[in-house]
């Protein structure tokens, strides 16, 4: 029998660089339309807000951004979980430290977490913003233990493995994934990297080894993969979208996470330090 049960959501849309009225508009629609498809819980993109700009993307009010994501989940009455720069304000100095953040909002609008980017990617990441101290810590909630990531994050096999390892049962991931086509000439697909595969892939990957559900959402439109999707503990998306806007809701058994942990007993093995062995 199901002891528990949940509807999680991935939304995914193009945002405007700078134009933070009209993305929390099309946010707000997202949600609504994965409020409507029965989600209890909604991952958004990477700085959907301000649209992913990390040079600029910190001269925009932090506060009161997440104050209006806080509002979008209250009013459709559906937990959301949505990205935004938490800017230490204390002086207003060049030297101000700019993070990029993650914040969990309950169906009443509360802000249960928030939680900092640890691997910055790329150039502007680097430059204008700082690193997170450490991943983040599961959050128990409705019934599961719920970790917080933003985008490289995932990249990264420590991340998802900490979170597990502390007891995190879904991971919960806004992006922003660049679109990368790359390869090594003359040698075929075998020897080409497309950034896709972060979806199709990585995310999976870290879901089976892990025993964990991972919901992923990303930006689409010019110069993004797309390609939102929520990984099951099988390592397989049970749901992957395409380049286009919209949603997508999985219904996540905690039965399921705990019959795949029973077949991977990767997390077990582990802690006795025989993960090899077990299969001779």
């Amino acid at each position: 029998m199901r002891t528990n049960s949940h509807a999680i959501g991935v939304a995914q849309g193009a945002a405007v660089i700078d134009d933070v009225d009209r993305n929390l508009t099309t946010l707000e629609s997202l949600v609504r339309e994965a409020k409507r498809q029965g989600a209890e819980i909604v991952v958004t993109p990477e700085l959907y807000a301000t649209g992913y700009a990390p040079d600029r993307a910190w001269q925009h009010d932090g506060a009161a951004i997440r104050t209006a994501l806080a509002g979008i989940a209250r009013t459709h009455g559906v937990a959301v979980v949505a990205s935004s720069v938490d800017s230490d304000r204390s002086d207003d100095s060049a030297g101000a430290r700019h993070r990029i953040a993650a914040s969990l909002f309950d169906a009443d609008g509360r802000e249960l977490s928030r939680i900092h980017k640890r691997h910055l990617f790329g150039g502007a990441e680097q430059q204008w913003m700082t690193p997170g101290a450490a991943y983040g810590e599961p959050i128990a909630w409705s019934g599961s233990n719920w970790g917080i990531g933003v985008c490289y994050d995932v990249e990264f096999p420590e991340f998802a493995r900490s979170l597990a390892s502390a007891g995190a049962d879904i991971l919960l991931v806004p992006t922003a994934v660049p679109t990368v086509e790359e390869g090594f000439d003359g040698m075929g697909d075998a020897w080409h990297y497309s950034a896709t595969q972060i979806s199709t892939l990585q995310v999976p990957a870290r879901a089976l080894e892990n025993g964990v559900v991972i919901a992923y959402a990303n930006h689409c439109g010019p110069g993004f993969t797309g390609g939102s999707c929520i990984a099951t503990p099988f390592g397989h998306n049970a749901v992957l979208l395409g380049d286009e806007p919209g949603v997508a809701v999985v219904q996540v058994p905690s039965d399921a996470i705990t019959r795949a942990r029973s077949i991977n007993t990767y997390l077990d093995d582990l802690e006795r330090g025989q993960g090899l062995s077990a299969r001779g």
